[in-house]
């Protein structure tokens, strides 16, 4: 019995820790991308480039993996063609999202998403919707709102940006697909693998991008200068690799509410960069938002922790 209780406590503290890492990796998404844009980088083109140059990667090593490529046509279905939807819109609308309510605005918008998540996961995944849960995303979610209350708004480098209103509509577009990423992956990551779902998702990103862009009229143009490709070269392996390896590593440990709510990090970390990196400033509500966000994923994380003791 006290193995039990050890090994299940080991595995919580092991998905929260990854999840953490992911939503801290993740968390330089915001400052590399500003860099981006004051290199003249177009805000439809990096998602692109960012999930095409992974997809070459992950290829890549699939090459030395037998039976890599192989896979049945609902993984082909769901997470291919759903997956790389969800992965195509967040691409673009956390662009727009950076661009128009800055880097902590993004951020913060986007972790709504637990709140859906939490709701969502009772009837597509069977997990608990417990009171507990829901009052932690509800938290989080609201330190989310006075964080956007107390940034600065606009990507500050200087270069034509969305207006708030389009930013504020692309964190909420981008909130909806990490949260439905985040579900598939709870499904998906035990019967594919990490790397075979990732491979799936933005390699069916990079085609629906390499669509729908051209025929909107914004072809996904490379970056302009060397210093861009190096921006997107650490966006490829912080953001897309290694972000998603650990996040996927926590989703296997632990379920989806509470690994969404323990990657919620990422807006204290891309705030943080910001103040250090860029002109932007964070007011007392703003501070006191990002309080509550990492208070609730640490109250997230000691409730789970006591709950699956005592089950063991």
């Amino acid at each position: 019995m006290a193995n039990d209780r050890h090994a299940s406590r080991s595995t919580h503290l092991a998905g929260y820790l990854f999840a953490l890492g992911a939503g801290a990796l993740w968390g330089t998404t915001g400052p590399l991308s500003t860099a981006l844009y004051a290199a003249g980088a177009a805000l439809t083109g990096i998602g692109f480039w960012r999930i095409s140059i992974g997809t070459v990667l992950l290829a890549a090593y699939g090459l030395t993996r037998p039976g890599f490529f192989r896979i049945d046509r609902p993984g082909l279905l769901i997470v291919g063609l759903g997956g790389g939807a969800l992965v195509a819109l967040f691409e673009v609308a956390y662009q727009f999202g950076i661009a128009g309510a800055g880097v902590a605005g993004a951020a913060a918008l986007l972790y709504t998403a637990p709140v859906i998540v939490a709701i969502l996961a009772k009837p597509l995944l069977g997990e608990a919707l417990t009171a507990a849960r829901l009052a932690r995303a509800v938290v989080v979610m609201a330190g989310a709102a006075l964080t956007v209350q107390g940034g600065s708004h606009g990507a500050g480098v200087g270069v034509a940006t969305p207006s708030l209103v389009i930013g504020v509509v692309g964190g909420l577009l981008a909130a909806l697909s990490y949260a439905g990423s985040t579900l598939l992956a709870r499904w998906s990551v035990p019967r594919y693998g990490s790397a075979r779902v990732l491979l799936l998702e933005i390699a069916g990103g990079t085609v629906l991008l390499g669509i729908v862009l051209p025929l909107a009229g914004h072809p996904p143009l490379p970056p302009p200068t060397l210093g861009g490709w190096l921006y997107i070269g650490v966006l490829v392996l912080a953001t897309v690799l290694g972000a998603n390896f650990l996040f996927f590593a926590g989703v296997r440990r632990i379920d989806a509410a509470p690994t969404a709510l323990a990657a919620t990090i990422e807006p204290v970390v891309g705030t943080l960069l910001a103040l250090f990196l860029f002109d932007q400033r964070l007011t007392a509500v703003g501070w006191l938002g990002l309080a509550m966000v990492v208070g609730g994923v640490a109250a997230g994380y000691v409730k789970e922790a006591i709950d699956s003791r005592a089950q063991a």
